[in-house]
C-alpha cells in the first residue's frame, strides 16, 4: 500500500486508516451488530497486521472510551505511526459532552499526549457536535493552531457535519474529515475544493459504520470502498474494524485502487 502525502502537511499516510472506536467503546455506537471490545493480545495482533498491510494511520479520540490509553500502552515504534486524535467531545457515563473552549482544548491535548505516551500528535481534529459554524466561532481551532506553533501538533482540522463547515475547514486549516459513501455525497463540494487547494481529506463513514456490508442490507463493502476512492481528493479512508479478515480484505482492495 503506497503512502500519500496528507495535503500540504508533509505527513505521508496510508490510503486506509484503522479506526479505533471499538478498542475502547461499545456504548452508543451505530454498528449493525454487537461486538466485544478486544483484549490486549487481540489489539496487539491487529496493530501488527495493520503494519504488515502497510497501514500507518490510526484514528482515535477522547470520545472513544479508553482507546487512547490502550494505544499508548500497546503501540510500539511510535515513529512508524500517524496518530489522528480529536478535541471537543468527551464520552462520560454513556453520554457525549462537548466543550470547545480554549481551556478544554488545551487540557484535552495534554491528556491525550499523556494517554498516548507521546510528545506530539500528528493530526488533531475538532470533533463537531453538528453545529459547525458555532464550533468554528469558538476557541478550539485557534487553540489548536497555537499548540501547532508550540510543536505539540503537526496538523490541524475539523471533523465536520455540514458542507459549509467542511468548506471553511478546507479554506482555513490543514485537514478535513468529511463524509462520503454511496448514500451520502453532500460533502463532495468540500472534496472538490480540497482538491483545488491540495488539502488533506480523511473520509469517515465510508462504510456507513458497517451498514454498507451486504449482510447488513448494504450494497457491499467492495462497492463502498470503490465509491470513496472514486474522488481524487481522498487521502485516506478510516475503517473501524476489529476483524483481521475484514482488515485484510479492505487493505487489499484499497491497495488495488490506489497503488
Amino acid at each position: 500500500m503506497q503512502l500519500k502525502e496528507l495535503g500540504q502537511t508533509g505527513i505521508p499516510v496510508s490510503p486506509l486508516g484503522l479506526g479505533t472506536v471499538k478498542f475502547g467503546r461499545d456504548q452508543q455506537v451505530k454498528y449493525p451488530w454487537a461486538f466485544k471490545i478486544p483484549d490486549d493480545k487481540a489489539v496487539v495482533e491487529l496493530l501488527a497486521l495493520a503494519r504488515d498491510l502497510g497501514i500507518n494511520l490510526l484514528d482515535t479520540a477522547p470520545a472513544y472510551g479508553n482507546s487512547e490509553e490502550r494505544l499508548g500502552q500497546l503501540l510500539t515504534r511510535r515513529q512508524d505511526w500517524v496518530i489522528v486524535s480529536k478535541v471537543g467531545e468527551s464520552f462520560i457515563n454513556g453520554q457525549s459532552h462537548f466543550d470547545f473552549s480554549a481551556r478544554a482544548t488545551r487540557t484535552t491535548i495534554e491528556n491525550s499526549l499523556r494517554k498516548l505516551n507521546t510528545d506530539y500528535l500528528d493530526v488533531v481534529l475538532v470533533h463537531s457536535d453538528g453545529n459547525d459554524q458555532q464550533v468554528i466561532e469558538q476557541d478550539a481551532v485557534a487553540t489548536l493552531m497555537q499548540l501547532k506553533q508550540e510543536g505539540l501538533i503537526r496538523a490541524v482540522g475539523l471533523s465536520t457535519k455540514t458542507t459549509e463547515g467542511g468548506l471553511w475547514t478546507v479554506e482555513n486549516t490543514d485537514v478535513v474529515m468529511a463524509t462520503r459513501n454511496t448514500s451520502d455525497h453532500t460533502d463532495d463540494p468540500v472534496l472538490d475544493r480540497a482538491l483545488e487547494l491540495n488539502k488533506g481529506v480523511v473520509i469517515k463513514k465510508g462504510l456507513q459504520s458497517g451498514h454498507a456490508d451486504s449482510k447488513a442490507g448494504g450494497a457491499g463493502i467492495d462497492e463502498a470502498i470503490r465509491y470513496v476512492f472514486s474522488h481524487p481528493a481522498v487521502s485516506c479512508l478510516i475503517a473501524g474494524t476489529i476483524n483481521p479478515e475484514h482488515l485484510k480484505q479492505n487493505a487489499q482492495l484499497v491497495a488495488q485502487l490506489t497503488d
